[in-house]
Protein backbone atom coordinates (compact mmCIF):
# COMPACT_ATOMS: atom_id res chain seq x y z
CA UNK A 1 0.00 0.00 0.00
CA UNK A 2 1.55 3.49 -0.75
CA UNK A 3 2.27 5.46 1.55
CA UNK A 4 0.10 8.39 2.05
CA UNK A 5 1.52 12.03 0.66
CA UNK A 6 2.16 13.95 3.74
CA UNK A 7 3.01 17.88 1.74
CA UNK A 8 -0.86 18.48 0.73
CA UNK A 9 -1.85 18.52 4.87
CA UNK A 10 1.53 20.43 5.44
CA UNK A 11 -0.09 23.61 2.90
CA UNK A 12 -3.65 22.90 4.06
CA UNK A 13 -2.13 23.77 7.46
CA UNK A 14 0.08 26.75 6.39
CA UNK A 15 -2.59 28.12 4.58
CA UNK A 16 -5.27 27.68 7.35
CA UNK A 17 -2.91 29.79 9.22
CA UNK A 18 -2.34 32.67 7.25
CA UNK A 19 -5.84 32.70 5.52
CA UNK A 20 -4.04 33.05 2.61
CA UNK A 21 -1.29 32.42 0.99
CA UNK A 22 0.93 32.53 -2.37
CA UNK A 23 3.19 29.19 -3.40
CA UNK A 24 6.11 31.86 -2.66
CA UNK A 25 4.98 32.35 0.48
CA UNK A 26 4.13 28.33 1.24
CA UNK A 27 8.09 28.31 -0.08
CA UNK A 28 9.31 30.77 2.46
CA UNK A 29 7.61 29.51 5.60
CA UNK A 30 9.09 26.00 4.75
CA UNK A 31 12.73 27.67 4.66
CA UNK A 32 11.55 30.04 8.31
CA UNK A 33 9.38 27.61 9.91
CA UNK A 34 8.99 24.21 8.97
CA UNK A 35 12.32 22.91 7.69
CA UNK A 36 13.29 22.59 11.33
CA UNK A 37 11.72 19.16 11.61
CA UNK A 38 10.30 18.78 7.80
CA UNK A 39 11.40 19.69 4.25
CA UNK A 40 9.58 20.04 1.13
CA UNK A 41 11.44 21.64 -2.22
CA UNK A 42 9.78 24.13 -4.34
CA UNK A 43 9.45 21.30 -7.23
CA UNK A 44 7.25 19.82 -4.77
CA UNK A 45 4.94 22.72 -3.60
CA UNK A 46 3.50 24.28 -6.75
CA UNK A 47 2.50 21.04 -8.55
CA UNK A 48 0.69 19.78 -5.51
CA UNK A 49 -0.83 22.81 -5.36
CA UNK A 50 -2.39 22.42 -8.79
CA UNK A 51 -3.48 19.03 -7.49
CA UNK A 52 -5.56 20.96 -4.52
CA UNK A 53 -7.29 22.82 -6.37
CA UNK A 54 -8.27 19.99 -8.65
CA UNK A 55 -9.67 18.45 -5.66
CA UNK A 56 -11.33 21.65 -4.62
CA UNK A 57 -9.32 21.61 -1.18
CA UNK A 58 -8.14 25.13 -1.87
CA UNK A 59 -8.97 27.91 -4.03
CA UNK A 60 -7.12 30.77 -6.01
CA UNK A 61 -8.44 34.28 -4.36
CA UNK A 62 -7.57 37.39 -5.19
CA UNK A 63 -5.15 38.71 -2.48
CA UNK A 64 -6.73 40.49 0.49
CA UNK A 65 -5.78 44.38 1.16
CA UNK A 66 -1.98 43.88 1.85
CA UNK A 67 0.30 46.21 1.12
CA UNK A 68 3.05 43.41 0.89
CA UNK A 69 0.69 41.31 -1.97
CA UNK A 70 2.29 41.15 -5.26
CA UNK A 71 -0.58 40.95 -7.67
CA UNK A 72 1.43 38.68 -10.04
CA UNK A 73 1.46 36.05 -7.33
CA UNK A 74 -1.03 33.29 -7.33
CA UNK A 75 -2.87 33.35 -3.76
CA UNK A 76 -4.93 30.16 -2.10
CA UNK A 77 -6.99 30.08 0.52
CA UNK A 78 -8.82 26.44 1.81
CA UNK A 79 -12.52 26.09 0.68
CA UNK A 80 -14.65 23.88 3.08
CA UNK A 81 -13.46 20.60 1.84
CA UNK A 82 -10.35 21.18 2.48
CA UNK A 83 -10.83 22.59 6.12
CA UNK A 84 -12.28 19.48 6.64
CA UNK A 85 -9.50 17.19 5.02
CA UNK A 86 -7.35 18.89 7.12
CA UNK A 87 -8.83 18.45 10.87
CA UNK A 88 -9.73 14.87 9.35
CA UNK A 89 -5.70 14.67 9.07
CA UNK A 90 -5.14 16.61 12.50
CA UNK A 91 -7.44 14.01 14.19
CA UNK A 92 -6.27 10.85 12.64
CA UNK A 93 -4.18 8.67 15.38
CA UNK A 94 -0.56 8.53 15.25
CA UNK A 95 1.23 5.20 14.88
CA UNK A 96 4.57 3.88 15.51
CA UNK A 97 4.96 4.36 11.99
CA UNK A 98 4.25 7.87 11.41
CA UNK A 99 5.49 9.32 14.24
CA UNK A 100 7.31 11.66 12.72
CA UNK A 101 4.22 13.45 11.65
CA UNK A 102 3.91 14.69 15.41
CA UNK A 103 5.89 17.75 14.94
CA UNK A 104 3.82 18.41 11.92
CA UNK A 105 0.53 17.99 13.65
CA UNK A 106 1.22 19.76 16.60
CA UNK A 107 3.01 22.79 14.93
CA UNK A 108 -0.46 23.23 13.35
CA UNK A 109 -2.70 23.72 16.84
CA UNK A 110 -2.97 27.20 17.29
CA UNK A 111 -4.60 26.93 21.12
CA UNK A 112 -3.64 25.07 24.13
CA UNK A 113 -7.09 24.64 24.59
CA UNK A 114 -7.71 22.98 21.31
CA UNK A 115 -9.55 19.83 21.27
CA UNK A 116 -6.54 18.36 19.27
CA UNK A 117 -4.00 18.69 21.78
CA UNK A 118 -4.65 15.92 24.41
CA UNK A 119 -5.40 13.53 22.06
CA UNK A 120 -2.16 14.33 19.47
CA UNK A 121 0.00 14.04 23.28
CA UNK A 122 -1.26 10.84 24.27
CA UNK A 123 -1.09 9.08 21.35
CA UNK A 124 2.73 10.55 21.06
CA UNK A 125 3.36 9.58 24.63
CA UNK A 126 2.57 5.65 23.98
CA UNK A 127 4.71 5.89 20.64
CA UNK A 128 7.53 6.69 22.48
CA UNK A 129 7.00 4.63 26.02
CA UNK A 130 6.54 1.73 23.68
CA UNK A 131 9.77 2.61 22.01
CA UNK A 132 11.79 3.17 25.53
CA UNK A 133 11.08 -0.74 26.26
CA UNK A 134 12.27 -1.38 22.79
CA UNK A 135 15.40 -0.05 22.96
CA UNK A 136 16.04 -0.58 26.79
CA UNK A 137 15.21 -4.89 25.61
CA UNK A 138 17.48 -4.23 22.85
CA UNK A 139 20.43 -2.84 24.82
CA UNK A 140 19.98 -6.32 27.60
CA UNK A 141 19.68 -8.33 24.82
CA UNK A 142 22.69 -6.82 22.23
CA UNK A 143 24.70 -5.99 25.20
CA UNK A 144 25.06 -8.99 27.57
CA UNK A 145 28.33 -9.05 29.10
CA UNK A 146 31.32 -5.94 29.64
CA UNK A 147 33.33 -7.84 26.49
CA UNK A 148 29.76 -7.27 24.00
CA UNK A 149 29.97 -3.61 25.09
CA UNK A 150 34.03 -3.13 24.38
CA UNK A 151 33.48 -5.44 21.21
CA UNK A 152 30.76 -3.22 19.93
CA UNK A 153 30.95 0.01 21.67
CA UNK A 154 29.78 2.72 18.79
CA UNK A 155 26.67 0.87 18.78
CA UNK A 156 26.74 0.76 22.16
CA UNK A 157 26.63 4.19 22.67
CA UNK A 158 24.10 5.48 20.28
CA UNK A 159 21.31 2.73 21.31
CA UNK A 160 22.19 4.56 24.80
CA UNK A 161 21.93 7.47 23.93
CA UNK A 162 18.44 6.79 21.65
CA UNK A 163 17.14 5.28 25.39
CA UNK A 164 18.57 9.01 27.13
CA UNK A 165 16.56 10.98 24.23
CA UNK A 166 13.20 8.94 23.67
CA UNK A 167 12.95 8.86 27.70
CA UNK A 168 13.50 12.65 27.86
CA UNK A 169 10.76 12.77 25.07
CA UNK A 170 8.64 10.91 27.78
CA UNK A 171 9.31 13.02 30.45
CA UNK A 172 8.49 16.07 28.10
CA UNK A 173 5.16 14.87 26.92
CA UNK A 174 4.03 13.64 30.30
CA UNK A 175 5.20 17.54 31.54
CA UNK A 176 2.86 19.08 28.57
CA UNK A 177 -0.24 16.83 28.89
CA UNK A 178 0.09 18.19 32.97
CA UNK A 179 0.10 21.30 32.11
CA UNK A 180 -3.02 20.60 30.31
Amino acid sequence: MPKKRTLPYVLLGLINDKEQLSGYQMVQEFKHEISDFWTASHSQIYPELQRMVDDDWIQIVTPASQPEANRNQTYYALTEAGHTVLLDWLREPLTAKDSDLFPLKLFFIKTKDSELLRPLLTQQLAISQDRVVYLKGRKTTVFQTPSDIDSHYGHYLTLSRGIERETNYVLWLQKLLEAL
